[in-house]
């Protein structure tokens, strides 16, 4: 089970975010500054933080900062009122990896702490072996027997992502919030493109093919 830290001083949005975050199965904490955050974590593990921006003795960016200086890279998502470009521009600057502005809904913010979750998960896991087929997320790069299979980097992402849980079925839906994002403006049609110059890339795998779900999406299995 993940374990979140939501740091909030507005105790109705602090208890709001905890409870639609442990309706979803993750392990909540919470706290009201950042100082109190840097506390907790000295003796609690923690997976993912949410942080307010305005908050008394240490705020957001001074929190995302200071974790960031002591290489702990946990995803972060800050959500603020301020939702200028430049208060964004100083919020990924100091570490964040995803901001919402206030009022946001509270389904997408389980959504996008999924994402951010998964994306932790798979940036742990850079190397892919099935079969004869290599891949190294570092490098963005794909060898099957030895040879290079040249790859766009959403094609990359997107078999990177599909492989490494052969078997699961993902809607386009769910693979355009992965590989494209929230706020992209392409369509679920993207998606069926690049699995199309997947399959012409790889119709001789001996080791895996993509499987349409019809009516659902895709998935990868291993043969």
């Amino acid at each position: 089970m993940f374990h979140i830290l939501v740091c909030e001083d507005d105790m109705n949005i602090q208890n709001l975010i905890f409870q639609f975050l442990q309706d979803a199965g993750y392990s909540v904490f919470s706290c009201t500054n950042g100082m109190e955050a840097l506390n907790l974590m000295e003796h609690q593990h923690i997976d993912m933080l949410v942080t307010d921006v305005m908050m008394p003795d240490m705020d957001g960016f001074t929190l995302s900062r200071e974790l960031r200086e002591a290489n702990i890279d946990i995803p972060i998502l800050v959500i603020t009122a301020k939702g200028t470009i430049d208060d964004k521009k100083t919020g990924f600057t100091s570490g964040a990896d995803d901001y919402m502005v206030k009022p946001f809904d509270m389904d997408e913010l389980v959504m996008r702490t999924e994402a951010l979750l998964r994306r932790s998960k798979k940036a742990s896991r850079t190397k892919l072996n099935i079969g004869t087929t290599k891949l190294d997320y570092d490098k963005y790069s794909v060898q099957v027997d030895g040879v290079y299979i040249e790859l766009s980097q959403k094609e990359f992402q997107l078999l990177f992502f599909l492989l490494s849980n052969p078997g699961r079925i993902y809607t386009r839906m769910q693979i355009m919030d992965e590989i494209w994002g929230y706020d992209t403006e392409s369509t679920p049609r993207t998606v069926d493109v690049h699995i199309h110059h997947l399959r012409e890339k790889f119709a001789d795998s001996k080791d895996f093919e993509i499987l349409t779900a019809k009516g659902i999406g895709y998935k990868a299995v291993t043969k």
